[in-house]
């Protein structure tokens, strides 16, 4: 495939929209004396949720403090996001949270991680044709983030209870009916990070490290979605890939990628 050359000016305009301040100011959510994710700072208050067994203010170092076993108290700060209208869409879905220094302190459902801006992990796979133009995805238009956009070829989160191995095996056969042994040429590709405001919440922030792996299919391959969350499939040569992507219609995420996989 042609390498990607998009126009200097959009790689600008895409390094500022992966890499933004959030809109308005918030402050730090802490656990056992570790940052686990920032808040607005009238957030707990416009849910209804008051200083008490889950939360107190942390007058020492700013923000709040989460009180309690971990787990349980984001799972009730969940719920109470998702009862006031606070929360994103509801998946029943648990992620790891993490401190800034790596320590796993607990489980949190899907929902409420952008409104806690807790950081989360996400992996994707870019793949080509025997004739080296790019196999991509177009998102379902009734997908709670980016309807309707372009995307990798796969991509989802990694739960708490995969490693990023086993989340791509998993979205890869949901989102495109391929299981891995069909895959040729896998290799993990390197990893992208985004912090940005977060489109579908005004209240809510992105952090997050997307690991890609890239990989080629072979003639006769053909991706079938499994889970309704996919409009279709189509391969793009470099020409009209780029075209594409300056004209804004893929994902922060995907053009983050295919910047990294494709670019010149």
């Amino acid at each position: 495939m042609t390498r990607l050359q998009p126009a200097p000016a959009w790689r600008d305009r895409l390094r500022a929209a992966a890499h933004a301040p959030p809109l308005r100011p918030r402050v730090p959510l802490w656990c056992a004396g570790e940052r686990i994710g920032s808040v607005e700072p009238d957030l707990f208050g416009r849910a209804g949720l008051a200083a008490g067994a889950v939360l107190r203010a942390d007058a020492a170092r700013g923000g709040w403090m989460l009180e309690g076993e971990p787990t349980a108290s984001l799972a009730h700060i969940a719920e109470v996001l998702r009862d006031t209208g606070l929360a994103h869409a509801w998946r029943d879905e648990q992620l790891a949270v993490r401190g800034d220094g790596g320590t796993l302190v607990g489980t949190v459902e899907r929902a409420a991680v952008r409104p806690l801006g807790i950081a989360t992990h996400a992996v994707h796979l870019t793949a080509v044709d025997d004739a080296g133009q790019v196999w991509l995805q177009q998102r379902a238009f009734d997908k709670p983030t980016d309807p309707g956009l372009w995307d990798t070829l796969v991509g989802g989160m990694v739960p708490a209870s995969d490693s990023v191995e086993q989340a791509l095996e998993r979205e890869t056969w949901e989102e495109a009916g391929l299981r891995v042994p069909q895959l040729r040429e896998l290799r993990h590709g390197g990893r992208v990070t985004t912090q940005r405001p977060f489109a579908e919440l005004a209240h809510g922030y992105v952090v997050e490290a997307l690991d890609w792996y890239a990989a080629r299919l072979p003639a006769g391959v053909v991706p079938a979605n499994q889970d309704g969350e996919v409009a279709g499939f189509r391969v793009m040569a470099a020409d009209e890939l780029t075209q594409r992507l300056e004209a804004g219609e893929f994902t922060v995420d995907a053009a983050l990628i295919l910047l990294a996989a494709y670019g010149a």
